[in-house]
């Protein structure tokens, strides 16, 4: 190949791999952001903050703080603001990612919490989204919180038409938990529009995303469909819904607003359908659930207190509604309580229309429930306006004033001709809804997988590259020549192809380096037994040339040489299980598919268990481990390869040993070391347990012990491979289990589980 092509070849490499460097950076730092504390709780991790020990672990607990706080609470969005202020100042000195979104998010909280300009804290908050989206950071809280945001500025068909399309986005793109979030936003939306039908959907589209990573958004979401259904007219549906919400917060222990909502929830649905018992113990329940939230006592006290009130009125206890909805009245002027709000709707109006209906009071009944209307108009609450009219069309209708009920009667049908109208083009056939959404669907799946595809190839090439990473440094020097050359030559085709076959070879190379280290490992053991038996030979030959005790030394001669013979036996006898190591070894390069056949599984324990256990008895008689083999007279035959689990075997039991050796070492008081190998029968399958009480595996490794040239051995002592061998024989050669039970300081224990196969 000539020199230039050579040149312009490593060029290509090296722009290659700058690409590759930033590619792999991108995709570290997604790995960071991909993991996220959803269902960590706010008040324990803000008092865990201030013990940080270090700065790197204080940032990672503010970014997670942060991930999980509902800036919807005007407590939670005073709090914030230090955290962020404190959270760009660690940036800036560990520089672990680009703080751009938390400083436009630090800006638009403080316009929130001033309430000075609502306009241009959603205008921030949209800017940091946006940069998060370019990182693909998971967001779904901050997501959420935009809704009130919108719902302060009364742009209800912004906030749809802006959730629609961070919808599309991010089934395309991902996270899934932004994706969750947006179907939360617009099934409130419309719910608030009256469509019930949609708000349905999308909030239990939610609930399947939620169910994923945050339990306590899940039950929520979980609730607002059964609430959603209550409303729709569903009893049946809604009662399922609400059922599993209170069962997951019993679960997981969850309180304040989804707990407070679902039971406030229950209650209305039991009073709709005139089962006052029951409304009334879920109205306890909810003032209780309220009483317990140390942020919004008395936001959800005011709720409870309606709720509970509107089941006394129906029961008739009037006098005990009324200092109930006194106290409610109290709370809501003194908090300025909008008639929708976090918790749901705040009918305090109606209800004390309802009040004053059941006392004879017509007019203050009246006066109430014209001022709910209004409120709900000014607030474009649809989903209250229609049932506030038919409240005051009965009134009127009861009160003879056919003249005020006709007016009103016709305002109600225009509203519900509006909202027909508005809902047209939802009202499609069931099958045509499942067409379309398919559709979609393999859309998205279409972009995902080319994203993935993209994604998967550059990985792919960025890991293949850097192999040559010295060579490039080396001639990095001509790369600005060499890049001119390129430029004009113009055979980047052909570059691309000699270097795809080129990495191809060095990987074919890498291939045979990984088998020869497998064998090395594999031979390091029959090679030892031979050098020990040599060395226990060299020993008893000296013993026969030093100077006997008179007639005792025939006999002697004669033990030393039935003793060398017997040496030289097993020297051979490891000698040929080296070579069969050797053929099994390649063999499995070659082709992998080892015939396997039915083997007493106890004589194969047995026959490897003297194997592994001899140089160690041999070596040191007096300290030698105490060995106990516990077999299963009762063991059925099993389906295997007797060479590959032989190898298995003798690995585990020589680590075993090693492990109890290594424990004598540090001269422990009363240790006996021990070693046991046992073989038991389960229902469907047989096991083999290896079990050593020495120094078992540190905490920081347990992970690790099953990967390619893994070692904690001195250099030169081990290459990694015996424990990746063992669980690719065990697991790929066998279809079996490999797993490992150990406390550090006390024990470790290899579990083999083989599916019987009888013969």
């Amino acid at each position: 190949m000539p020199a230039s092509h050579r040149f312009i070849q490593l060029l290509v490499l090296s722009a290659a791999l700058r690409t590759s460097l930033l590619l792999l950076a991108l995709l570290l730092s997604q790995h960071v952001w991909a993991g996220g504390y959803w269902n960590a709780d706010y008040d324990s991790l803000r008092r865990v903050l201030p013990r940080q020990q270090s700065d790197t672990a204080e940032l990672r607990t503010l970014v997670h703080l942060l991930d999980v706080t509902e800036l919807t609470e005007a407590r939670r969005r005073e709090e914030a603001l230090p955290f962020l202020d404190r959270l760009v100042v660690l940036n800036q000195e560990l520089q672990r990612f680009d703080d751009r979104p938390y400083r436009l998010l630090r800006r638009g909280v403080q316009f929130w919490v001033n309430a000075t300009d609502d306009a241009q804290a959603m205008q921030l908050l949209q800017q940091a989204v946006e940069l998060f989206d370019e990182t693909r950071r998971p967001i779904p809280r901050l997501l959420i919180d935009l809704a009130p945001l919108y719902n302060r500025l009364k742009q209800s068909e912004e906030r749809l038409a802006y959730f629609k399309q961070k919808l599309e986005f991010y089934r395309v793109h991902g996270p899934m938990q932004n994706e969750a979030a947006c179907y939360l936003v617009l099934a409130g939306s419309y719910r608030h529009m009256g469509n019930y039908n949609q708000a349905i959907s999308n909030y239990l589209h939610a609930a399947d995303l939620f169910k994923h990573f945050d339990r306590m958004l899940y039950s929520n979401e979980l609730m607002v469909a059964g609430s959603a259904y209550a409303d729709w007219g569903n009893t049946r549906k809604a009662l399922h819904y609400l059922h599993q919400a209170v069962a997951l917060e019993n679960k997981y222990k969850l309180e304040g607003l989804r707990r407070f909502y679902t039971l406030q929830a229950l209650s209305r649905l039991y009073l709709q359908e005139n089962q006052l018992p029951q409304a009334l113990s879920f109205a306890n329940q909810a003032l209780q659930a309220a009483r317990r939230d140390s942020a919004d006592r008395a936001l959800y006290t005011a709720y409870g207190l309606v709720q509970k009130s509107a089941v006394l009125i129906k029961m008739q206890q009037l006098d005990q509604a009324r200092q109930l909805l006194t106290r409610a009245q109290f709370l809501a002027d003194s908090m300025q309580l909008p008639i929708s709000g976090r918790p749901g709707e705040f009918v305090l109006d109606d209800t004390w229309a309802r009040y004053y209906l059941a006392r004879g009071d017509y007019a203050r009944a009246e006066q109430r429930w014209l001022m709910a209307y209004r409120k709900a108009t000014t607030s474009k609450f649809n989903m209250l306006r229609p049932h506030l009219l038919q409240q005051l069309i009965r009134f009127y209708d009861a009160q003879k004033q056919p003249e005020k009920g006709l007016r009103y009667t016709r305002t109600y049908l225009a509203l519900v001709d509006s909202m027909n109208a508005a809902h047209a083009s939802f009202n499609i056939a069931q099958y045509e809804g499942e067409r379309l959404e398919n559709s979609q669907n393999a859309k998205i799946a279409d972009l995902k997988h080319a994203n993935a595809f993209q994604t998967l190839r550059l990985r792919q090439r960025s890991f293949m590259l850097g192999g040559v990473l010295f060579v490039v440094a080396m001639m990095s020097g001509l790369g600005v020549v060499l890049y001119r050359q390129l430029r004009v030559n113009k055979r980047t085709l052909e570059q691309l192809r000699q270097t795809q076959t080129q990495l191809v070879a060095a990987e074919k190379w890498a291939f045979v380096g990984e088998v020869s280290a497998g064998i090395a490992h594999e031979l390091q053991n029959p090679l030892n037994f031979m050098k020990r038996f040599a060395e226990v030979s060299s020993t008893m030959l000296d013993d026969m040339q030093r100077p006997g005790n008179g007639t005792a030394r025939g006999g002697l001669e004669q033990q030393i040489l039935a003793g060398l013979k017997q040496n030289l036996q097993e020297i051979s006898q490891h000698g040929l299980r080296a070579s069969s190591i050797i053929k099994d070894m390649l063999e499995h390069a070659r082709t992998g598919t080892d015939r396997r056949q039915h083997t007493d599984l106890n004589q194969l324990v047995t026959e490897h268990a003297r194997l592994a256990y001899e140089p160690f008895q041999t070596k040191n008689a007096v300290s030698a481990p105490s060995f106990t083999l516990d077999l299963d007279p009762n063991l059925p035959s099993v389906s295997l390869i007797p060479q590959d689990l032989g190898r298995v075997l003798v690995n585990l039991m020589t680590n075993a040993f090693q492990a109890v050796g290594q424990r004598v070492q540090v001269a422990e008081q009363d240790y006996t070391p021990a070693v046991r190998v046992s073989t038991r029968q389960l229902a469907e399958a047989v096991e083999i347990r290896v079990h050593d009480n020495g120094l078992g595996i540190p905490e920081s490794i347990r992970e690790q012990i099953f990967l390619p040239f893994f070692t904690t051995k001195a250099a030169g002592e081990g290459t990694g491979l015996g424990l990746s061998m063992s669980y690719e024989i065990v697991t790929k050669g066998h279809g079996g289990t490999l797993r490992a039970e150990t406390r550090e300081g006390e024990f470790t224990e290899f579990i083999i589980t083989l599916a019987e196969q009888r013969g």
